[in-house]
């Protein structure tokens, strides 16, 4: 337990009170105290603690409470100046103060270290339930797990950017999984949607930026509706990341249930792709097309197969596309303009780009 927790109530105790207020440990040292003073040092009255049977008693200096046990075992005592009745009321009224922090901090740090566990698959799914239960906290509320990858450099002070932005320590949770990544497990309110999850994703984007020069990428799993699901959300947000990087370098935020034809091909074996790509370009391999060739193929699919939109876009007449669409099918025996070809040609670019990452690699 941190002695900070203690001193933050007694600061705002010590407004209400000329009484000294602290926290001793079971060995009767202080650990926080309205009178800074006395932090570390021993209390000489200490003794007869261990002696008494009961949780709110005085010695001839001071009142105590106890903290944590019955029976003489306890985890921290409060202690108040004085042994008259006000001292026994302001003693009484501290105590729960500072039991109440004491159980809000340790919950949190228990309900942090279950929702890692989760995530690391380091606690069976039977056994979720039962820990949930223990800890009160709900089970089964919308939830969303964004991994921020933190790119070109990272910066220790990141995980304190986020927890900033995520202030509700009972309902989100920012985990710091490694030097670079940062897990952010958010609830969601019922109207939440993909359009919210992408303005928060934004946010934190920017945020980063602003305070600490960082650049990032966020992988944005799909929504878990139980806390056992937690494990695969952030398993998918992994997969965004790492999809997205071949697929889509170009974009910082990558959402799980878009990467379409990306997520497929990137569980696919490698010798599975090459013999794929063999195949699909028998007469010629995919590499003897110029840039210029695979920059009009590229233009062609993001105009829909669209003749006369493709060229406007690429300032040809239309007449110099056609004649070039008829060189790439005498290369590769594919006619972009027939939807079926188009779909495998654009499934062996992916293919092939899938590849040169994986070469990159290794």
């Amino acid at each position: 337990m941190s002695s900070r927790i203690f001193q933050s109530v007694i600061i705002q105790l010590k407004d209400a009170t000329d009484r000294t207020i602290g926290v001793a440990d079971s060995q009767g040292f202080v650990v926080a105290c309205s009178e800074l003073s006395m932090i570390g040092s021993y209390l000489d009255d200490f003794q007869s603690i261990s002696e008494s049977p009961e949780q709110v008693f005085a010695t001839n200096v001071r009142t105590y409470k106890l903290l944590g046990g019955v029976e003489g075992k306890f985890d921290y005592a409060v202690f108040v100046s004085g042994h008259d009745s006000m001292a026994r009321s302001i003693c009484i009224l501290a105590g729960v103060a500072i039991a109440e922090a004491k159980t809000n901090y340790e919950e949190k740090h228990d309900k942090t270290t279950f929702i890692k566990n989760i995530i690391s698959d380091n606690i069976l799914p039977g056994d979720v339930y039962v820990r949930a239960k223990e800890l009160h906290f709900t089970a089964d509320v919308p939830r969303t797990v964004f991994l921020v990858r933190q790119i070109d450099k990272s910066d220790v002070a990141a995980i304190e950017v986020l927890q900033g932005m995520f202030p509700e320590k009972q309902k989100d949770f920012v985990l710091s999984v490694n030097e670079t990544d940062i897990v952010i497990i958010m609830e969601m309110s019922p109207n939440f949607d993909a359009a919210d999850l992408n303005a928060a994703a934004e946010s934190i984007e920017k945020a980063m930026f602003r305070e600490l020069g960082v650049k990032v990428v966020i992988g944005i799993g799909t929504t878990a509706h139980h806390l056992r699901e937690l494990a695969d959300r952030y398993k998918e947000a992994q997969v965004a990341i790492d999809v997205g990087r071949v697929f889509d370098d170009d974009k910082s935020i990558i959402h799980y249930e878009n990467l379409g034809l990306g997520r497929i091909i990137y569980q696919l074996p490698t010798t599975l792709c090459e013999m794929f790509l063999s195949e699909v370009f028998k007469k010629s391999p995919i590499e003897s097309l110029d840039q210029e060739t695979l920059y009009t193929i590229n233009k062609f699919f993001e105009n829909n197969l669209n003749v006369s939109e493709t060229s406007r876009k690429l300032f040809v007449h239309r007449n110099t596309l056609i004649y070039r669409l008829e060189k790439i099918k005498k290369l590769t025996g594919l006619d972009l303009r027939e939807f079926d070809h188009a779909i495998v040609f654009k499934v062996a670019l992916m293919v092939k780009k899938y590849l040169n990452s994986q070469n990159k690699i290794h």
